[in-house]
């Protein structure tokens, strides 16, 4: 299974945000020692961090010197240039590798991959110019325009319905690359979280079902309520993305259900991920602790679900009119309150969450949304 990388070591983690901070936690409890990257002197991993190093991800030398003094590197973000995860493979073992996170951090490059290795995706093309996103449109409408990199949480994303539209929307995102995606019918969504070992050991955690709202992660719960069949058909989907990529680490496979009952891959991360969450409450190893496992060279646990969880964002506009009242959520059995320690609420931002466990998947559900309902009673339900 490799070298295991023993407690006493120390994990460096690129990425501050709360992926970072969770995942550091994690390792914190199991005996390792958290040293961050992150261009945000203010973020959010920097409280359980022993060293943070405040650099842009393309200071190539910063990255030397952060691997340097590790003796793994992993990741909470994958817009990470290649070139300073090439750099940090000289001084320390670099999972997911640079090569990997190469593929997937392109939507672009990421989709004709899944295609060019037979995972199915929907109706897509590449576009380059705002003639040949409105030729695009044409053809595939109605639309979903994206941003080839960066852009997440609906960002960098127009709907569009006709060519004019697809035209006015590459011009209107401001990048040089996009994808026009065919809109599609979709019945469910779902994810798929796989960790791999170097050796090629997986373990995926069973689907979770998930709810967006204006593109943005509303509600989370696993296991997803979907038949076996197909947990095991998106299971099966995504070990096998998993491992073509050679991912070591984590892999969430985000994948729609359409309403003609096609298994279609969305996106995927090579990092924890939001629709995982649950994770902490509900199953035998969080994607945390499964995570430095990966990394470390670690058994694997296979995850089970313990209980049915649920989560449920909190975004900055929660802190318009002032600090929710978590108290409400303490106070109702099953209910946690999980917040990231960022400073600055603002719009769309992600401060925190709620999580619920309950008896089924639709009691975690309806309990974390009455949740979310009682500590932000002055604002509009999602």
């Amino acid at each position: 299974m490799g070298t295991p990388i023993r407690p006493g070591a120390t994990i460096g983690i690129v990425g501050g945000g709360q992926l970072g901070r969770m995942t550091g936690m994690a390792a914190r409890a199991m005996g390792y020692d958290v040293h961050v990257l992150d261009p945000d002197p203010a973020c959010a991993a920097r409280a359980i961090a022993s060293r943070t190093v405040t650099a842009p991800y393309a200071d190539v030398a910063a990255m030397e010197d952060f691997a340097a003094r590790v003796q793994v590197v992993t990741l909470e973000i994958e817009q990470v240039p290649s070139a300073s995860l090439a750099a940090a493979a000289r001084h320390a073992p670099v999972h997911p590798s640079a090569e990997a996170v190469h593929t997937v951090q392109d939507r672009a490059r990421q989709k004709g991959w899944l295609a060019a290795h037979g995972f199915p995706v929907g109706p897509m093309r590449v576009v380059t110019t705002a003639e040949e996103c409105a030729v695009a449109v044409r053809a595939l409408a109605p639309c979903i325009v994206k941003a080839s990199m960066g852009g997440y949480d609906g960002r960098g994303q127009v709907r569009v319905r006709d060519p004019e539209g697809g035209a006015a929307a590459f011009a209107s995102i401001g990048a040089p690359c996009c994808v026009v995606e065919q809109f599609l019918e979709i019945a469910t969504e779902i994810s798929v979280m796989t960790a791999r070992r170097a050796d090629g050991t997986m373990a995926s955690f069973p689907p979770s079902l998930n709810h967006h709202d204006d593109g943005i992660l509303t509600w989370s719960v696993a296991p997803a309520p979907i038949p076996e069949a197909r947990a095991r058909e998106a299971v099966a989907v995504a070990q096998g993305v998993t491992s073509t990529l050679g991912i070591v680490g984590l892999l969430a496979v985000e994948l729609f259900i359409t309403a003609d009952g096609r298994l279609l891959v969305n996106e995927t991360a090579p990092r924890p991920h939001n629709t995982f969450h649950q994770t902490e409450r509900g199953a035998s190893v969080s994607q945390f602790e499964q995570l430095v496992r990966a990394v470390c060279s670690l058994p694997l646990e296979v995850p089970t679900t313990l209980v049915p969880a649920a989560i449920h964002n909190l975004l900055g506009d929660c802190w318009a009119d002032g600090e929710p009242d978590f108290t409400r959520a303490w106070a109702m059995p099953g209910v946690r309150v999980h917040l990231y320690g960022k400073p600055g609420a603002r719009p769309g931002r992600k401060m925190g969450h709620l999580s619920a466990v309950a008896g089924t998947t639709d009691e975690a559900r309806d309990l974390v949304r009455r949740a979310y309902r009682a500590v932000t009673s002055a604002l509009p339900p999602r």
